[in-house]
């Protein structure tokens, strides 16, 4: 549990500074979010890499299963579009795929 916490935690903060960076970049907000975008957000998110105890490889591969349910949360949150059950089947799917990887015998 503590595993998929820590996926989630990393992907939450890779998503909030890559939004904060694509809204600067469209010009939807001030210059102010660009600072918090790249110093905080994505700096929190390469430093949360960090604390998995799984080879980097590894590590990488698991998050992008996780990743993909939080930014279909995200799509629901933040975006205001409910996601259809094809993206419910497809987090299922990417999920069970993390947990393979990540969860895995140790030999």
């Amino acid at each position: 549990m503590k595993t998929l916490l820590l996926y989630i935690a990393t992907a939450i903060t890779e998503m909030v500074g890559c939004y904060l960076l694509l809204l600067w970049l469209r010009g939807q907000d001030t210059d102010w979010l660009l600072l918090p975008a790249a110093a905080f957000s994505l700096a929190a998110f390469a430093w949360l890499l960090t604390l998995h105890a799984a080879p980097s490889g590894r590590v990488y591969a698991a998050y992008g299963g996780v990743y993909v349910a939080v930014a279909l949360g995200w799509l629901w949150s933040v975006d205001g579009i409910r996601p259809s059950s094809w993206d419910l089947v497809g987090v299922v799917v990417t999920l069970a795929g993390m947990a393979i990887i990540a969860y895995q015998p140790r030999l």
